[in-house]
């Protein structure tokens, strides 16, 4: 299985500055990974990380995959609650996205 990069879902925050020590944090790590030896099967090209609230701030960290899903279709609607799925308060992404 060929490793192309990594990816980070930090947590949600209001403020995309906050998700910049992550974005950082990742990629840092990728370019102590890419001073490795890896052969074929790993290679370091990829960063994914950012979303709809955040992948200026990604982007600035260097991310070369965001997900703006919300930004482009809105906020997914919750799903109906179907107890005993998928925990107490039932199935779904939240209205707060969900990239």
């Amino acid at each position: 299985l060929p490793v192309k990069g990594l990816m980070t879902f930090p947590p949600y925050f209001e403020d995309p500055e906050k998700a910049r020590p992550y974005y950082a944090k990742l990629r840092a790590l990728r370019e102590q990974l890419s001073r490795g030896d890896w052969g074929e099967t790993i290679a370091m090209r990829e960063l994914s990380m950012g979303m709809s609230n955040d992948f200026e701030t990604a982007i600035e960290e260097g991310a070369t995959l965001v997900r703006v899903g919300t930004a482009l279709f809105g906020a997914r609607m919750a799903k109906p609650s179907r107890e005993g799925q998928d925990g107490p308060e039932g199935g779904g992404a939240r209205e707060r996205g969900g990239d």
